[in-house]
This record gives structure tokens, sequence and C-alpha cells, in this order.
């Protein structure tokens, strides 16, 4: 059963977590950030996940404190999840269009966190009220807390909606796809991940 719950309280934000790598796509999300929650539960929907997050924060100072966090928590729970990673598939990358957009993202499920955001042609500030740097910042605190190493690019698109929707679409479609058990070793040289 590769199912995660996390909980995390600091002075800025209060974040309740459970997350099933092998659900079916069902989810419950509750963050005070419209957008934002419309783009987890197309990570929930896409990645097949059962996702239920309640987040709070200082959405009265920006959204940036829940947004990140959201993102540790997130990543956390998909570490705790895959525990040993014994048999998964480790690597994948997916090139997802959306309308005029073409988003990128790779993969590799290593227990080395690093983080790669290129969006270049991102030229709105905001969506809604969702200042669009956040995708970013949401990204590299998950990739982190996950302890995996992701790139996510951006080949094109005007759209600054769609471009971020492709973005949560993609990562969780290759993070699915790197997370299923393919056989029953641990897929290193190195005996570990």
């Amino acid at each position: 059963m590769r199912k995660s719950k996390r909980e995390r309280t600091t002075k800025e934000t209060q974040i309740e977590l459970s997350l099933d790598l092998d659900g079916t796509g069902t989810y419950t999300i509750d963050t005070p950030i419209g957008f934002f929650n419309h783009m987890l539960e197309l990570f929930a929907k896409h990645g097949r996940f059962d996702l239920a997050i309640k987040a709070k924060g200082d959405v009265n100072v920006d959204f940036h404190h829940t947004v990140e966090d959201v993102g540790i928590v997130l990543g956390e729970a998909v570490a705790e999840a895959l525990g040993d990673k014994k048999g998964i598939e480790r690597y994948a990358n997916v090139s997802l269009p959306m309308d005029e957009t073409l988003v990128d993202v790779a993969l590799d499920i290593s227990g080395r966190p690093y983080a790669v955001y290129k969006a270049d042609g991102l030229a709105r500030d905001k969506v809604g009220e969702f200042d669009t740097e956040l995708a970013a910042d949401f990204f590299r605190a998950f990739a982190v807390s996950a302890k995996m190493t992701m790139h996510v690019s951006l080949s094109y698109g005007t759209n600054a909606h769609h471009i971020i929707e492709a973005m949560f679409k993609a990562s969780a479609v290759a993070l699915r796809r790197a997370s299923r058990i393919t056989n029953e070793s641990i897929p290193s040289t190195k005996g570990i991940l």
C-alpha cells in the first residue's frame, strides 16, 4: 500500500495531506487559492492519485507560503509513499500539449533532489489572483521534498493558464509513469535510491 499522511504546521501555514499513489484520481482539495485548487485537482486526476489536501495560510500577506508549503508536504508524502522504491520504473518524461502550449517534464526518482524550471515564455504575471511565479516555487519545493530530479520546461505557449495547467498535468503523468511498479528490484547499480 503506497499511501502517506503528512501534516505541517508553521506560523504561516497549516496543512493536512493524504496521498495514495495507486489510487483512481479521486480528490478533495481545500486551499484558500482557487486557481491552485484547480491545479492540484488536475494533478490528482491525471496522475490517478487519490489526494486530499486541507491547507490554510497567511494569504493576507500573499500566496507564496501556502503554495510552497503544499509543495513541500506533497513532496514529502510522495517520498514516504514510495518507500524503498523497489520495483519502480524510476524515469519518465512527458511532452504534453494544451491548445497552443507545449510543456515537457522529465523525472528521475533518484533520491537526489534537484529542480530545473524553465518558463521563459510565461509572460503574464497573474492568472486570476495567482502569481505565475508561484508555479516555479511549487515545483522546486515538490521536487526537493520528494527527493527527485525534476525538469519542467515550457517549449512554447502564450496563455498563462494553459501553460501552468500543462505543467501540473505533465508532472502528474510523469510521476505516475516513473513511480509505477514494473519489476522487483531497485532500479540502481548502487542497490538503493
